[in-house]
C-alpha cells in the first residue's frame, strides 16, 4: 500500500466515523427535535477546540449477528476540548448507533475519559442519549455500567461532573447521572426512570406515559433528580457552558474570578424598604440576592424544586459564591424535607469545590405535620444541619427577618461555626414567633383576663419589644453586626477579603456518617 493510499484510508475512516449510524438515522434524530452527538459537542465546546479520542473503536461482540453491524466509535463520541478557554472532558452518546446502547467497548471509552479527567483535574461532562444496556452483550454491558458508576463515585468531590439527559435514560443507565453533581434535562425529548411505563402498568396497573413518569418536568419539579429543565438541546448546552463558568476545575483550585459589577442601582437602593413591617407579609428573597450580588450574576439551581428555599451561584466582587436563601414567597420560607435535601446537596457541592457560602435567612421554622414527621423531617433536616457544620469554606449569614427555633441554628448560625453573621434591623431572632410564644408563656394569664384578645395584643407587643429584634443575639455575640440592608454588599465583600485563605480542618476520619 502506497503512502497516498494510507493517507486516503485514514481520511476515509475519519469520515466514516463522523457519520455515526448513517444519514437516514441522523435525519430521524433531527425529526425528533434532537441534535446528533457531534452537533451537541460542537455547541458545547469552544469553536474548533474538540480533540476526539477512540474514534476508531468498534465492539467485539459476535452474538445475534452483531459481527455484521460495525460502526466506528461504537455509539459514543469521546474526547476533550474547552469551554471559555478552560479544558473539559466530554462524552456524547450517539443514538443513531444501536440507539446509543452501552456495550463493553462503549463503556471502556467513557471510562477512559473519566480516568483522564480525574488524573488531570478537569471537569467531565456527559451527554446522555441511550436506549440502555446493549442486550445482545448481556453481563458484559452490565459490567460496563458498573465500571462507570465506580468512577463516578471516585471522582465525586474531586472534579465537577455534569450530566445532560438529551434522550432516553432508563434502567441502570440512570445511576451514573444520579451520581454526578448536576443533571440537566431537555423538555419533551428526554426522560429518566428505573422502570418504564410498561413495567409500571404490569406491576402496579398504573397508566402513565414516559413524559409523565420521568420527563424533565417530573424530575425538575417533583423528584428533584434534575437540577435544570431546558427547552431544547441548544439551550441546555448553552447553560452548561454558563454553569462551568462558576465552578473551579477541581477540588484543589480556588473559584474563578471575573470583573466585578455593581448591582443594579435601583435594586440596591430598594433593599432598605424591601422587608415589610408586617412580619406575615411575604417578599421575594431573589430581590435581596439581586440587590447584593454582582449585577445579573445569579444563576439559580433547582429553581422549580422545593421553591421555599433558593440555591444557586452568584458573583460577589467578581468571585463565585454559593447562595442558600429561604424564600418567604413559598410556604413562608419554612424548611421541609425537600428544601432540606436541596440545600444540603448544594452546600456539600460548594464545600467540596472551595466555593464560599452566603446565606440569606428568613425562616419561621420547620414545616409541621404528619407527612413531614413520618417522611423523616428529623433526619432530612439533619442533613442540612450536617452540611453546614462540616463545611470549611468561608460561610456568611445575613438574617433579613425571621430566625426562629432550631431552624435558626440550622441556617448557618454562629454556633455551627459560620465566619460572619449579620442581621438587618428587621431581624427577629427568637425561639418562636411572637403570637405562638405569648400563647404558650401567658396562656393562663390570657384565659383569666376580662378581655382575652386585648390582653393577648398587649402581651404580644411586650414580647415583641423584648425579643423580636436582633439586639439580644448581638449582645451575646451570636451575630457580629446589625447593618442597614444597603450596607450588606460592602460588609460581605470586606469580610470575604479576610477569609479567602481560610484554613479549617475537620477531625481525621475515614469518612463521615451523614444521616442518610
Amino acid at each position: 500500500m502506497s503512502e497516498n493510499e494510507k493517507v486516503e484510508r485514514l481520511l476515509k475512516l475519519r469520515e466514516e466515523s463522523k457519520k455515526g449510524g448513517g444519514e437516514s438515522r441522523i435525519k430521524k434524530q433531527h425529526d425528533k427535535g434532537k441534535l446528533t452527538a457531534r452537533e451537541r459537542i460542537d455547541l458545547l465546546l469552544d469553536k474548533n477546540s474538540f480533540e476526539e479520542i477512540d474514534a476508531f473503536v468498534t465492539h467485539r461482540s459476535s452474538a445475534f449477528g452483531l459481527e455484521e453491524q460495525q460502526f466506528l466509535g461504537d455509539g459514543v463520541v469521546t474526547g476533550y476540548g474547552k469551554v471559555d478557554g478552560r479544558p473539559v472532558y466530554v462524552f456524547s452518546q450517539d443514538f443513531t448507533v444501536f440507539g446509543g446502547s452501552l456495550s463493553e467497548t462503549h463503556a471502556e471509552k467513557i471510562c477512559k475519559i473519566m480516568d483522564l479527567a480525574l488524573k488531570n483535574g478537569v471537569p467531565v461532562i456527559g451527554l446522555n442519549d441511550s436506549g440502555g444496556a446493549r442486550i445482545q452483550e448481556g453481563v458484559s454491558s452490565l459490567g460496563g455500567y458498573a465500571e462507570v458508576f465506580w468512577r463516578n463515585s471516585m471522582a465525586s468531590g474531586v472534579i465537577p461532573q455534569i450530566s445532560a439527559i438529551m434522550g432516553p435514560c432508563a434502567g441502570g443507565a440512570v445511576y451514573s447521572p444520579a451520581l454526578t453533581d448536576f443533571v440537566s434535562m431537555v423538555k419533551n425529548t428526554s426522560y429518566m426512570f428505573v422502570t418504564g411505563p410498561n413495567v409500571v402498568k404490569t406491576v402496579t396497573h398504573e397508566e402513565v406515559t414516559s413524559e409523565e413518569l420521568g420527563g424533565a418536568s417530573a424530575h425538575s419539579v417533583k423528584s428533584g433528580v434534575a437540577h435544570f429543565a431546558e427547552e431544547n438541546d441548544a439551550v441546555c448546552l448553552k447553560n452548561i457552558r454558563k454553569l462551568i463558568g462558576y465552578i473551579p476545575q477541581n477540588c484543589e483550585e480556588k473559584v474563578p474570578v471575573k470583573p466585578s459589577k455593581e448591582p443594579d442601582a435601583s435594586k440596591a437602593e430598594a433593599l432598605d424598604e424591601l422587608v415589610p413591617l408586617n412580619p406575615n407579609k411575604p417578599y421575594d428573597i431573589k430581590d435581596v440576592i439581586d440587590g447584593v450580588m454582582d449585577k445579573d450574576s445569579f444563576y439559580e439551581v433547582h429553581e422549580r424544586y422545593a421553591d421555599n428555599i433558593v440555591v444557586g451561584f452568584a458573583r460577589l466582587d467578581g468571585r463565585t459564591v454559593g447562595i442558600v436563601a429561604n424564600q418567604p414567597l413559598s410556604l413562608a420560607g419554612v424548611l421541609d424535607i425537600d428544601a432540606s435535601l436541596k440545600g444540603a446537596r448544594f452546600v456539600r457541592f460548594c464545600d467540596a469545590f472551595n466555593i464560599p457560602l452566603v446565606v440569606f435567612e428568613d425562616v419561621p421554622g420547620f414545616l409541621p405535620g404528619t407527612d413531614q414527621e413520618w417522611g423523616g423531617i428529623i433526619k432530612h433536616g439533619a442533613k442540612l444541619l450536617y452540611a453546614f457544620c462540616e463545611a470549611t469554606v468561608p460561610k456568611m449569614t445575613v438574617i433579613t427577618r425571621k430566625a426562629y427555633g432550631g431552624a435558626y441554628d440550622v441556617m448557618n448560625s454562629k454556633h455551627i461555626r459560620a465566619d460572619y453573621n449579620i442581621a438587618w434591623p428587621t431581624a427577629e431572632i427568637a425561639v418562636m414567633g411572637t403570637k405562638g410564644a405569648v400563647e404558650i408563656i401567658f396562656r393562663r394569664e390570657i384565659a383569666k383576663a376580662d378581655n382575652p384578645e386585648e390582653k393577648q395584643k398587649e402581651l404580644e407587643d411586650r414580647y415583641s419589644d423584648e425579643f423580636a429584634h436582633p439586639y439580644k443575639a448581638a449582645a451575646r455575640g451570636f451575630i457580629d453586626d446589625v447593618v442597614l440592608p444597603s450596607e450588606t454588599r460592602e460588609k460581605l465583600i470586606k469580610a470575604f477579603e479576610l477569609c479567602h485563605n481560610k484554613a479549617d480542618r475537620v477531625p481525621r476520619k475515614k469518612h463521615d456518617n451523614l444521616p442518610l
